[in-house]
């Protein structure tokens, strides 16, 4: 399929068996990820254990990265997906049902690991069934998803928490990723890019054959991932540092979001048409250049000038991460090569906020965000060198090709 042009048919494919499902199921996820940390407490935990239990959401995401590729590739996109959400909703009923908050952690490490399988397999069939001219546009599409259900989610988990308690969040993740499981079970098969009978191919050897790969454009992309986590680390921390209370706080960052949700398609479609450098390297200049100013903000005003800006590198990035990842994995091996890219990215997201903790606790805010905006210039020159240039966009190759 991706030598053949994109038609109306295949974006109603992906709408209907991609979108859709990873829009629902994102919902629920985004109703109850605010209320992790509500409900350990509820169930007797301290604010340290709270957020341990929190925690484990990223760490099953880390640790089921690897196992989520080997699952993906022994099963089938289709398969993985539905077992995976199927692994979900039995989670969220877990944790929705657990007597305490060690219960609690093992159901929440358990939607991290799921997490990761839905990702990979999602991300996989997206990159066998779309043409490599269109490619940038429905991974930027299905990056777009991801913030529209995180966006709802929280929003329609306020409401349903609000008419049935902490628990019915839970009910409702239930719902959607039952839904999104019976919709994903109608996922179309692919035509593999792999030649017919070609022997099958493991986890390790595919890590070490694409080392250098992830050694050099993956840290890129990891750093472009960090960048975007410290957002949500960063400015929340700095807002409460200049004295704005929770609902200025949260208007902040809904005016970023909201610039990040009309912007994504408009990032792939320039992936698409000027080479993915063209989008990866502006988008870490904005972003760096954002958090080297928030030790200027000293006003709500301020902030939210500079949560503007983190929105527009936020926005037209949605995507690159995982269409960099699915330009360079091989036909044989895709969804292990994959697993590997989420986890090299996943240890940048992952670091973000650690780094800024530290750096708050033993310097200041101040240094945090200018560290942050360090490793966003240095990111952007990183990703210009390895990201593939203007010049190589899979739409020139198509017309020279032709």
């Amino acid at each position: 399929m991706t030598r053949e042009q994109m038609s109306p048919q295949h974006w109603r494919t992906l709408t209907v068996s991609v979108y859709l499902p990873t829009t629902l199921a994102l919902v629920g996820f985004g109703a109850v990820t605010p209320l992790i940390a509500i409900t350990a407490q509820d169930l007797g935990a301290s604010l340290a254990q709270s957020a341990l239990v929190v925690s484990l959401l990223g760490i099953g995401a880390l640790v089921g990265a690897l196992p989520a590729g080997i699952i993906a590739d022994r099963l089938g996109e289709q398969r993985a997906l539905v077992a995976s959400l199927i692994v979900d909703a039995a989670a969220m009923a877990v944790a929705a049902f657990a007597p305490n908050f060690v219960v609690l952690g093992i159901a929440v490490f358990v939607l991290g690991v799921s997490e990761a399988v839905v990702t990979i397999a999602r991300q996989s069939f997206v990159t066998e069934f779309v043409p490599l001219t269109h490619r940038a546009r429905a991974l930027s599409t299905l990056g777009g998803v991801f913030r529209i259900g995180s966006f709802i989610g929280p929003l329609a988990g306020a409401a349903v928490v609000t008419l049935g308690g902490l628990r019915a969040a839970y009910w409702l993740a239930i719902a959607t990723s039952l839904a999104a499981a019976i919709i994903s079970a109608w996922l179309p098969d692919v035509e593999r890019e792999a030649p017919p009978g070609a022997a099958p191919v493991h986890m390790a050897a595919i890590l070490r054959a694409h080392a250098m790969t992830f050694l050099t454009l993956g840290v890129g992309a990891a750093a472009l991932t960090l960048v975007r986590a410290s957002r949500d680390a960063l400015l929340p921390l700095w807002a409460t540092s200049i004295g704005l209370d929770a609902a200025q706080t949260s208007l902040v960052f809904a005016a970023s979001s909201l610039v990040d949700l009309t912007l994504f398609y408009l990032g792939g479609s320039m992936m698409d048409r000027l080479g993915r450098r063209a989008v990866a390297v502006p988008a870490m200049l904005i972003m760096g250049t954002c958090f080297g100013l928030l030790p200027l903000a000293a006003t709500g005003i301020g902030l939210g000038a500079v949560a503007l800006g983190l929105g527009l590198g936020n926005g037209i990035s949605a995507g690159v991460v995982m269409t960099l990842g699915s330009d360079a994995s091989p036909a044989v091996g895709r969804t292990q090569f994959l697993a590997g890219w989420r986890l090299t990215t996943g240890i940048g997201g992952a670091l973000g906020p650690v780094m800024i903790s530290a750096l708050a606790a033993v310097a200041s805010l101040s240094a945090a965000a200018l560290a942050v905006a360090a490793i966003g210039w240095l990111g952007a020159a990183w990703l210009w060198h390895w990201a593939s240039p203007p010049g190589d966009s899979p739409a020139s190759r198509d017309a020279s090709a032709s």
